[in-house]
């Protein structure tokens, strides 16, 4: 695992009894004389699968561990940033929390995380790809345990291709950006748009999709961090959108959607390609019309395949009572055959190399393109910039939707994203 430094915490010698009675079924000195220790564990899960998952697995644990029970609580991704900033703020932070790693550096810097650096167990640690521990890993300390992974892949309308007399490529052979294109203006009759790129709140995959030509967005010097805006930044805002308005290959409409708004269009043969995360398999297989085929495109190749690893996490609440017997949950929680489980639910890649091999993964869909996947993923650089969200929400995002509406210059929104960018920066680095 890269980047973690061992060092001695308080918690270390106090784990090495609980984790061991834990992990045997009940220790005896984990509950109290009230009763058994409780925990809460907030979980966003949302597709039924996945709840249900999180749900059984909880089952189970309390079964085998009657000392240390463990409460499922319901989480929001669309309120679940005000709720837990609330929540940490008020001391009322549930034990154990499901998030998102981009996250994870502002709640750790104001002091409400637990660090785990020395409270993994070297199994989990070999078990988990070094690029997921690196996305939750900083200034040498772990603050979360990475679980779920997505990557941009493409979804293609199989009896497109098959007109056209395109090849799905292989994993290891993946289309370049260039061929994409090319492809996408095959696709595109007066019936039929090659591609629909669905661009609400496009920053984050912007700056995902960019790390195929290196742009990279941040620098970083003396630990103070400035946006920058370089060829390498507007590759891939130029390509797509030159798929928009010079090429026309690309579907107008769908700039402004986002989740599933597509996919009436894609079923019905409007829109041949499909940009999307892997996740999304789960939505076609939930409501594609009977008898439509489907099929995944590998994630595109610039210069590379490289995306951003931006990892599900559950991290413990520095609060929390109970640290040795919240990371013993933590460790059963996502240990391989449990995250193959939760993979599936959500229809995600595993940071676990022993549950991407599960068979309850390799039989799903697609498989070995959600797989290879997973190794093109590392940490980012705007993963670890202080004020990364706020200049996201307050100035990419908007700017960067004028830009695919036309009424942004490539050189007006540089201008942007740059200098109103640094300005908010400034203020996370004083």
């Amino acid at each position: 695992m890269k980047s973690i430094v061992r060092r001695a915490t308080v918690v270390t010698a106090a784990m090495s009894t609980g984790l061991v009675l834990a992990a045997c079924g009940a220790g005896d000195s984990s509950g109290t004389d009230d009763g058994p220790v409780q925990l809460t564990f907030q979980a966003l899960a949302f597709q039924p699968e996945s709840i249900e998952a999180n749900k059984e697995i909880i089952e189970q644990w309390n079964a085998d561990h009657p000392d240390i029970q463990v409460e499922y609580l319901q989480g929001d991704w669309a309120s679940v940033q005000d709720q837990l900033v609330t929540a940490f703020e008020g001391g009322t932070a549930p034990d154990l929390v499901h998030y998102e790693s981009s996250y994870l550096q502002d709640f750790a810097d104001r002091g409400w995380l637990l660090d785990l650096t020395d409270m993994i167990s070297d199994e989990m640690k070999d078990d988990i790809r070094d690029g997921a521990w690196d996305a939750v890993t900083f200034d040498d300390s772990v603050y979360a345990v990475p679980f779920l992974l997505d990557a941009q892949v493409i979804f293609a309308n199989k009896a497109l291709l098959d007109q056209a007399g395109i090849e799905v490529p292989a994993p290891d052979d993946p289309w370049t950006w260039d061929e994409f294109a090319e492809i996408s203006r095959k696709l595109t009759d007066a019936d039929t748009y090659g591609v629909a790129w669905t661009l609400k709140d496009p920053a984050n995959r912007i700056l995902n999709l960019a790390l195929n030509f290196g742009g990279e967005f941040f620098t970083e010097s003396d630990g103070a961090s400035e946006v920058v805006f370089g060829d390498a930044e507007k590759e891939v805002l130029q390509r797509i959108h030159d798929q928009l308005y010079v090429d026309q290959s690309a579907a107008p409409e769908a700039i402004g959607m986002g989740g599933s708004d597509p996919l009436p269009g894609f079923f019905d043969g409007q829109y041949a390609l499909l940009p999307k995360g892997i996740w999304f398999r789960q939505q076609i297989m939930d409501q594609a019309p009977e008898g439509f085929e489907w099929v995944t495109i590998p994630a595109l190749k610039g210069e590379s395949q490289t995306q951003a690893a931006a990892p599900q996490t559950v991290s413990i609440a520095a609060e929390t009572e109970h640290p040795e017997e919240a990371m013993a949950f933590l460790e059963y929680l996502l240990n391989a055959e449990n995250q193959a489980t939760l993979a599936k639910g959500d229809w995600m890649i595993p940071a676990s190399e022993g549950a991407a091999e599960n068979e309850v993964l390799t039989e799903t869909p697609d498989w070995p393109v959600a797989a290879a996947s997973g190794a093109i993923l590392e940490q980012a650089p705007f993963q670890t910039v202080r004020g990364y969200e706020e200049w996201k929400n307050k100035v990419a995002n908007p700017a960067i939707e004028e830009f695919f509406a036309n009424s942004l210059s490539m050189d007006d929104l540089g201008s942007k994203l740059v200098d109103e960018g640094n300005a908010i920066l400034e203020r996370y680095q004083r």
